[in-house]
């Protein structure tokens, strides 16, 4: 167990309370907060929290491509120490790893993927108490950036998400229809806000390995471009057995993008799924914190129902 109060401790805690209006109310009550060892065996942190702004981001939508659903949230989480490192591919090395009804997205004319490690904490469900030992577990995300075929409509699609949490990555199987995978993870705050990260997939057809570290420089991203390109999604796909596609809204505040930089000591993560990055440095981009809306999984029909409708033309 972590003594967050020991002195042999305290280079390996990070402090999470934030101060940015963006996810933590400031008229709130003070309160000690500290917290920072992440383990699948021991997911615990030692952490608490002030509550959310959930007015101030669910009224903050000015930024966003289209309207909030009409339906309610059906889940919230807080994003933390997160990075991005994206690699551009051609396009036409993923389009046979998409479902049938999206296509792939581009910038540059070319298609991006990226791999994701964070941890996340303050996960709720709505009219639900929190599930004790599945409230806080690292996530690492396969991704890449694709347009549904007839709406036109941009979004996110996963090639796997590995977590920590068994009870979540069964959860999220099950009524997100998401690839999610349990892995042995460990996230560690050393000095200087170096993060340390490593995850083993467990139990798996497709093992897959990652070791890195990495760190925000301090300095904000400039806004617009591939930044916003590559990060400002509100929506997610996925795809049945049978090729049905479904979706996820989500919502957040535009995200407080930072200047980063990381070391891969292993990363077989995408040639487990069929993709092979190119032998050049990846953009990264760090994020302290993002409070995150999810809403429910949302049906879109077969690849043939889709079909019977005339295609949006594509925009910019």
């Amino acid at each position: 167990m972590l003594n967050p109060g020991g002195a042999e401790n305290r280079a390996r805690i990070c402090k999470v309370t934030r101060l940015g209006s963006q996810s933590l109310c400031a008229c709130n009550e003070r309160t000690s907060t500290m917290g920072v060892f992440l383990a699948a065996r021991s997911p615990a942190l030692i952490l608490r929290a002030r509550p959310l702004c959930m007015n101030n981001i669910l009224s903050t939508t000015e930024h966003r491509p289209w309207p909030l659903p009409k339906s309610p949230w059906v889940m919230t989480q807080r994003w933390n120490d997160l990075l991005f490192a994206h690699w551009p591919l051609p396009a036409s090395e993923l389009t046979n790893l998409l479902p049938e009804s999206l296509t792939v997205d581009t910038f540059d004319g070319s298609a991006w993927v990226g791999v994701v490690p964070f941890w996340m904490d303050q996960i709720r469900l709505r009219r639900f108490p929190r599930i004790p030992g599945a409230n806080r577990f690292p996530e690492l995300n396969l991704r890449t950036y694709v347009r549904e075929r007839h709406t036109n409509q941009p979004g996110v699609y996963f090639f796997s998400l590995d977590a920590a949490n068994p009870f979540a990555v069964s959860t999220a199987r099950l009524f997100f229809r998401l690839p999610y995978y349990w892995a042995r993870m460990k996230v560690e705050s050393a000095a200087e806000r170096m993060i340390h990260y490593s995850s083993d997939r467990m139990l798996s057809k497709r093992p897959a390995h990652f070791r890195a570290r990495y760190r925000s420089l301090g300095k904000p991203c400039v806004k617009g471009g591939i930044e916003s390109f590559l990060t400002e999604r509100y929506a997610l796909f996925t795809a049945g057995g049978r090729g049905e596609l479904s979706r996820v809204n989500i919502h957040h505040l535009p995200w407080p993008l930072e200047l980063a930089e990381a070391e891969f000591e292993v990363n077989d993560l995408p040639q487990a799924h069929g993709i092979q990055l190119p032998d050049t440095k990846p953009l990264l981009q760090y994020s302290r914190e993002l409070v995150v809306y999810i809403w429910a999984l949302e049906g879109l029909g077969s690849p043939a129902t889709r079909r019977a409708t005339a295609p949006v033309p594509a925009g910019p």
